[in-house]
């Protein structure tokens, strides 16, 4: 099925295509044993120990290593062949079923008091590679390659792309109509995220389809990698007449987006101690001494939580020190490194500077201090989570954020829908 842009005189138009698909799922039974975490939340020794005495974990389709010796190369042919493998032998012993006709889905995260609901369907790679569907983030091609292999392998887009648009109250009312219903899943992750699934009726389907038809844009929040990979095995395999002109995405209003602060940890590469880190951090901003992490956490855009020497300091952007009208150079994350991380730890490329790491907002202030107390970094920087109209503000502009500007929460649980090819 070959998802061809609506033509309008001659000329496709700009719309968000967002079709039903028949999926791969777990019976409810065994939602929770096959619902994992994605790839790249945790590393292999976690993924094995999360794993283990589990067979029906999705873990061992999109981290395979687990079912390989120790030490052996994520990258290796063997972890792709096994990826595959897993993934039938999933299907094979009934852990994952197909459903017989096409449907969107509704999946449904609560954690703790924020709950967000997404349509799951197919989003078209002709409309990524057309801009329809914007991005924010440069792709690192290492990971790019790794993702390509991985789904080039399995003929299926095993975890989802996280989109996001505009909210549509067009929108909302099906997603309410629809969730008035029982849902198929319904259970609680051991972090205490709770997650539901409902399988739509071809009507609610067709509607959802045509309502998205009426959205223009259509925005990548988490999942660069995927969506380019998809794009570029399509390319590859055009013309063969399997389903990988589209991706499997969870689409969510931007209204109910949950951006947590995604901070920086740096080690001095000049051994420096607190006392010349501070002064040469007060050169460019207003900083003064906080009582505790929790008072030091930035309430507000323009301004850092710093920890050094065992304390907390909370620090402020000066008045004209940065474009106030380059949606890039005034998003947080964008001063942290042109005023902390660039001018005073000499962080010129943090995508591959081993000086600079990044932890995401999930992990508390505790972590930044632990970091820091063990004498592995010399700094911890706290900062104000990116905003949702930061997001679409740069996108629309065809601009880029640097690395590591956005950590959203709940993440989505792999398993529990695949789109084979």
């Amino acid at each position: 099925m070959v998802l061809d842009a609506p033509v309008v005189s001659g000329y496709a138009i700009a719309v968000a295509i967002v079709r039903p698909f028949s999926a791969y799922r777990p019976p409810q039974a065994l939602a929770s044993d096959v619902a994992s975490p994605p790839y790249d939340v945790i590393n292999t020794a976690e993924a094995r120990a999360l794993a283990e005495g589990n067979p029906h974990s999705f873990l061992h389709v999109t981290r395979p290593e687990i079912d390989l010796p120790e030490g052996i190369d994520e990258h290796a042919d063997e972890v792709y062949a096994r990826g595959a493998d897993n993934l039938t032998q999933l299907i094979a012993h009934g852990s994952l079923t197909q459903d017989p006709e096409p449907h969107l889905y509704l999946y449904a995260q609560k954690m703790g008091n924020h709950r967000q609901i997404g349509v799951v369907g197919c989003a078209s790679v002709d409309e990524y590679e057309r801009e329809i569907i914007k991005k924010h983030e440069k792709t690192r091609p290492d990971k790019e390659d790794d993702r390509t292999r991985h789904i080039d392998e399995l003929s299926a887009h095993d975890e989802p792309v996280f989109l996001t648009y505009r909210a549509d109250e067009g929108i909302d009312r099906l997603v309410a109509e629809a969730v008035a219903g029982m849902p198929i899943y319904d259970f609680t992750t051991p972090d205490g995220v709770e997650h539901r699934l409902w399988v739509l009726g071809r009507e609610l389907s067709a509607a959802l389809e045509a309502r998205f038809l009426e959205i223009p844009t259509l925005y990548v929040a988490d999942g660069h990698h995927r969506s380019a990979a998809a794009a570029r095995v399509h390319r590859k395999l055009r013309g063969d007449g399997r389903e990988h002109d589209v991706f499997l995405a969870v689409v969510f209003p931007h209204d109910q987006m949950q951006i947590l602060p995604y901070n920086r940890v740096v080690r001095d590469r000049e051994g420096r101690g607190p006392e010349a880190l501070l002064a040469a951090l007060q050169e460019r901003l207003d900083v003064t001494p906080a009582d505790s992490g929790e008072a030091a956490a930035p309430t507000g855009p323009k301004s850092f939580g710093i920890y050094l020497g065992g304390r907390w300091y909370a620090a402020k952007v000066r008045a004209g020190s940065y474009d106030a009208a380059d949606p890039v150079a005034s998003l947080d994350c964008s001063i942290c490194q042109d005023q902390i991380l660039g001018p005073v730890f000499g962080v010129e490329d943090p995508r591959r500077d081993k000086h600079v790491d990044f932890v995401g907002g999930i992990r508390g202030i505790k972590e930044l201090q632990r970091r820091v107390d063990s004498g592995e970094m010399s700094l911890a920087v706290h900062l104000y989570p990116t905003q949702i109209e930061e997001l679409f503000a740069v996108s629309d502009a065809s601009l880029l954020m640097p690395p590591k500007s956005t950590w959203f929460e709940p993440k989505l649980r792999s398993g529990l829908f695949v789109h084979a090819f």
